[in-house]
């Protein structure tokens, strides 16, 4: 399992990336953020709910109510995520936020591995997975200096306190959001319904938090401009449902901490790629050895802690 894990895991990884260009070209076509992630949400959930029914364990449903209150609440994970993502990318910018995101989901992951939290066996981390997440955090903080300047974080620790902080916790529900979602897993034995469920509130969330800013006065989401929206660009409900899914199925298998820095190792690659060759309508950014040399850094740091 472990072995068949690694590949996927870094690709699932890659994935988002792809993820992430869908939600620009939806955001701009409806020129509504929380409009857009609200629909690639919902795009997830009608998949999995699908593949639920097919697979004929939709009765799994029937079991929620026995589940403890605190297992169905996974899916706001991804609505805090996306939420975060719009709010902080305009104002600390991408890159700088990926990093928070970054920084976020090891504290939590290693956390729930060390302290075994959330229904994860413990793990304590040995020297080698220590070294590895520092390797992960300096190869992480090399990236976002080569892209963002040496001055962006020092400047957003200074003004901006308040997001840096929210950045942090929207990347740590990530991987609380894994584990809530694979105790729940472990309560129902039905995994794409369990999926489907976490959409469904993340959906539920989104569509809330899209209703309360039109109702302040924010214009709604438009429809006619979705026609020129390239096939690829209704994608990110796929991609999101696939990252849930492989998430919370196999951090009980090889644990949280490798599980994180697998998928962040997978978002790196594809990102390099994305920016040297301008893909997915994205601009094409120069790739300096700086921030190649962050990549290095932080893929020897996910080999330590998969070793290690």
């Amino acid at each position: 399992m472990e072995a068949f894990a690694t590949p996927l895991l870094v690709v699932v990884g890659a994935m988002l990336a792809l993820q992430a260009a869908a939600n620009v070209q939806l955001s701009a076509a409806m020129e509504s953020p929380f409009g857009a992630s609200t629909l690639q949400l919902g795009i997830g959930t009608g998949v999995l709910l699908c593949v639920a029914a097919v697979a004929g364990s939709l009765g799994a449903f029937d079991l929620l109510g026995e589940a403890e209150p605190w297992a169905l609440a996974g899916g706001l994970g991804s609505a805090v995520y996306i939420t975060a993502g719009i709010l902080l990318f305009p104002r600390l910018g991408a890159l700088v936020a990926v990093g928070l995101f970054i920084a976020g989901q090891m504290a939590a992951s290693l956390a729930l591995d060390g302290l075994g939290w959330l229904g994860v066996a413990q793990d304590v981390p040995g020297v080698a997975a220590l070294a590895g997440a520092a390797a992960v955090a300096a190869g992480t903080w090399l990236i976002v200096r080569a892209q963002a300047g040496a001055g962006a974080l020092e400047e957003a620790a200074r003004e901006r306190a308040g997001w840096l902080c929210l950045g942090l916790v929207a990347g740590a529900v990530l991987p609380v959001q894994g584990a809530i979602n694979a105790e729940l897993n472990a309560e129902l034995d039905a995994a794409i319904t369990v999926a489907a469920f976490s959409f469904l509130v993340a959906t539920a969330a989104m569509a809330l938090a899209l209703g309360s800013v039109v109702a302040a006065g924010a214009p709604r989401p438009r429809v006619e401009p979705l026609r020129g929206v390239p096939w690829w660009g209704w994608l990110g409900g796929l991609c999101g449902a696939t990252y849930v899914t492989s998430v919370f199925l196999l951090m009980p298998e090889i644990g949280a901490a490798p599980v994180v820095v697998l998928t962040v190792a997978g978002q790196q690659l594809a990102s390099v790629a994305v920016d040297r060759y301008g893909l997915l309508r994205l601009p094409r950014r120069s790739i300096s050895r700086r921030r190649l040399a962050g990549v290095a850094v932080l893929l020897a740091g996910v080999g330590l802690i998969t070793l290690g």
